[in-house]
């Protein structure tokens, strides 16, 4: 089985007493896991500076002992509890069943080349490290998060890169997308504006997936321009995973619900979440954490009080991540096991 927790430092010392705290926090947990014969199989780094802290990380004991020895993603989006670095664990029983690329470019990658052009290398670069294992987008890749810094500029350049790459690819509405989050987020690298990370599932055959709708709730991506599922449900060794593309708080037309709002928006996009999951014979209570972004952190704490009240049993991280449209304050995604 799959274990999803969530850790973050209690001190509020500098980072390198945040990241030793952490390291032991782990390194016990981790001992606890191997006794149970779990072992760590993914980790998600969430950090509030990476110019001036990813160097530290990866050069801590955290990262070379325990983080590096497995699929590892880093991604600058400010945990909103003060704590500067927040992890995401996957602990399981199973055998790796998928690979993780974490694509982040170099400043020379970057140097002169707008969001479009960084987001064609980027998936270029994927395509180029899959297809030697006779991998390709369209049948093995089942979720992708994109990171988009200055969302409010860089997002329409990375739409149109995706959807060329998709067209090329041969994803079209014709065949089906891959369930996505595109939001704000930073690399260690200062000048990109695009990063992405790609869950890929080298043994999965198209009766394996689900493409997930709630045409009640939400329309199809297609319709303003994107290219992504709503959800994917995977079916492998007598396991549904549900994978849920960041959620907001829209109608059935794509329209923006309760402007100015944020408990109203986040009310209303749990209820999208709800039936993505209904649609894939799940509930809230198979969801195993959330990934909260927040436009403004100053909604934090209504949020939180939300979510404490509403779903008092999901672990969630409450991140500094700026939703593609401006009006959409709140974003949400998921996963579900059953």
């Amino acid at each position: 089985m799959d274990k999803y927790l969530i850790f973050a430092p209690k001190t509020r010392e500098r980072f390198s007493h945040r990241l030793a705290e952490l390291y032991l926090t782990l390194s016990n947990f981790l001992e606890e896991e191997k006794a149970a014969g779990r072992h760590l199989q993914y980790t998600k780094v969430f950090l509030s500076d990476a110019q001036n802290q990813y160097a530290e990380l990866t050069a801590s004991a955290l990262y070379t002992s325990i983080l590096s020895k497995a699929a590892c993603s880093v991604i600058e989006q400010p945990p909103l509890d003060g704590s500067k670095i927040t992890i995401l664990t996957k602990t399981t029983d199973e055998a790796d069943l998928f690979i993780h690329h974490s694509i982040r470019l170099t400043e020379e990658e970057t140097r002169g080349a707008n969001s479009y052009i960084q987001t064609m290398l980027i998936f270029n670069k994927y395509l180029e490290s899959i297809r030697p294992l006779g991998l390709t987008l369209r049948d093995h890749c089942l979720r992708t998060w994109i990171y988009v810094a200055d969302i409010d500029v860089n997002y329409e350049g990375m739409v149109r890169a995706r959807n060329d790459i998709f067209r090329s690819q041969g994803l079209t509405t014709d065949t089906h997308f891959i369930a996505s989050t595109g939001i704000g987020g930073f690399s260690q690298t200062r000048s990109a504006s695009v990063a992405i990370d790609f869950l890929t599932y080298p043994t999965v055959q198209e009766s394996d997936k689900k493409y997930l709708q709630a045409l009640d709730n939400l329309n199809p991506t297609h319709e303003y321009g994107v290219s992504f599922e709503r959800g994917t449900r995977l079916t492998m060794n007598g396991k549904q995973t549900l994978f849920i593309s960041g959620t907001a708080s829209i109608d059935k037309h794509g329209k923006a619900m309760y402007v100015g709002d944020i408990q109203r928006q986040t009310a209303r996009l749990l209820e999208n979440i709800g039936a993505l999951l209904h649609d894939g014979g799940a509930t809230m209570s198979d969801v195993r954490f959330f990934y909260v972004y927040l436009r403004d952190a100053s909604d934090r704490d209504v949020v939180e009080q939300f979510l404490r009240i509403a779903y008092p049993d999901i672990p969630h991280v409450l991140l500094q991540g700026k939703v593609c449209r401006p009006e959409w304050l709140v974003e949400m995604e998921c996963i579900a096991t059953k």
